[in-house]
Order: C-alpha cells, then sequence, then structure tokens
C-alpha cells in the first residue's frame, strides 16, 4: 500500500526566519510618518503573523480607519525600502537550523511543504528568492488572498493545492494565530518556541518543540514515520 503524501505548512516569520529586526524598524517608521506614538517592541511583535490591515487597528484602537489605512501602507512602503536596501536575506535571516530541516523533509518522497504567512506576496516570493527555496514549497499562501489568521482560509487552500488530507498535515509556527488557524482547520499544530509568541501563548499547539532538531522528530513521531 502506498504511504499518503503529507504536508508541513510553516509559518514564515518568527519560524523560519528572524525578520524582528526590520519588522519593529518598519512599523516604527509607519507611525512616526503619521505623527502618532509608536507601539513598544513587545506590542508590534505581538501582532506579527496578523494580516496588516487587522493588526493596525490591535497596535492603535483610537485611531480612524483612514489613519489605519495609511500606517497599512506606510509599513509596506518602509518594509520595501529597508528590504532593497538591505536585502531579504539580511532583513530575514534563516533561523539557525531552519534550511537543514527543510531540507531534510524535502528529501522525504512523501513529504510536501508548504507556507502559510502573513506577509504580502511581493515580500514572501522576494524572501523565498533571496535564500534560494524557489523549488522547496509546493504550496504558497500569504495574505494578498485570505482573511487573516487564525481564519483557516490558507491551511484549506494549501490542503487543496497539495491535494493532502488534513490529517495528513501539519502547520509549524511560532504564534497563537499560527496554532488557531490549525485547530480551526482540523490539522496538528507544531508549536515553537524561538519565534515571537511565548510558549505559554501556544495552547492550542498539539506539540510544542524548542529547536529544528525537536521538530524532525516531532512530526515523524506523529505521523509515526520511519526516522
Amino acid at each position: 500500500m502506498t504511504a499518503p503524501l503529507r504536508l508541513v505548512i510553516f509559518d514564515v516569520d518568527g519560524t523560519l526566519v528572524d525578520s524582528q529586526g526590520h519588522i519593529v524598524a518598519s512599523m516604527t517608521m509607519a507611525f512616526n510618518a503619521l505623527g502618532v506614538d509608536v507601539p513598544d517592541r513587545a506590542a508590534i511583535l505581538g501582532i506579527v503573523g496578523l494580516s496588516l490591515d487587522v493588526a493596525m487597528p490591535v497596535l492603535a484602537p483610537a485611531l480612524t480607519p483612514t489613519q489605519h489605512a495609511a500606517l497599512v501602507q506606510g509599513y509596506k512602503d518602509s518594509y520595501r525600502t529597508l528590504r532593497l536596501a538591505h536585502g531579504a536575506a539580511e532583513a530575514s535571516p534563516l533561523y539557525p537550523g531552519a534550511l537543514a530541516a527543510l531540507q531534510k523533509f524535502a528529501a522525504s518522497d512523501d513529504i510536501l511543504l508548504g507556507v502559510a504567512t502573513g506577509k504580502s506576496k511581493r515580500g514572501l516570493d522576494a524572501l523565498i528568492e533571496a535564500h534560494g527555496l524557489e523549488r522547496m514549497f509546493v504550496t504558497r499562501q500569504c495574505a494578498d488572498f485570505h482573511p487573516s489568521k487564525p481564519h483557516p482560509s490558507m491551511i484549506h487552500t494549501a490542503l487543496s493545492e497539495a491535494g493532502v488530507d488534513a490529517a495528513n498535515a501539519v502547520m509549524v509556527g511560532d504564534t497563537s494565530f499560527d496554532m488557531d488557524m490549525a485547530q480551526a482547520a482540523g490539522v496538528a499544530g507544531i508549536g515553537v518556541t524561538w519565534g515571537y509568541h511565548a510558549p505559554e501563548a501556544l495552547s492550542a499547539a498539539t506539540h510544542i518543540v524548542q529547536d529544528f532538531d525537536a521538530l524532525h522528530t516531532t512530526i515523524t513521531t506523529h505521523w509515526s514515520l520511519p526516522v
């Protein structure tokens, strides 16, 4: 009997890459350009993973929809400026062990890889190209085409594109939004502790891991795959 295809879906910011420096800098530039108080670093990192149109009202609830829209555009412009100035790989370096883990999963004939991120398509494509990952992911889901996390739309589309059942998929992420999205989509959620939400925020996770070696072990154990 042929083994079913499995799908490992990764969040990006805070899971595969550490982009917090440029996220905080871009958000600071956007708020400064509007002349309003900049949220503190913890608050900014707390909304990573949400689509920008959802994140801005969380960060600045007293502002108007017009001001929120200006912050969204200001953030996009600032992030693009910094990315062009420094390069996407420098702006968002891969976490230690991330590339080796992706390569190990990709080497398995019955495991497919995907991403589900609050980034824009332009930002995601630039990041993937900068790190030479163009052929790594069979499905790429981003904020341009879906409701914000934790809505399950990204995972549902990833499953459809990959031709994989929910029982044979996992969502790997660092935030409560990722774990809630996984739960809503009916897939196992694997929370990672090196990202932007504290481990105690990952209560909806099926498993929580401390590093990429543990991630591989956890996923193979979850599906009872040979190591």
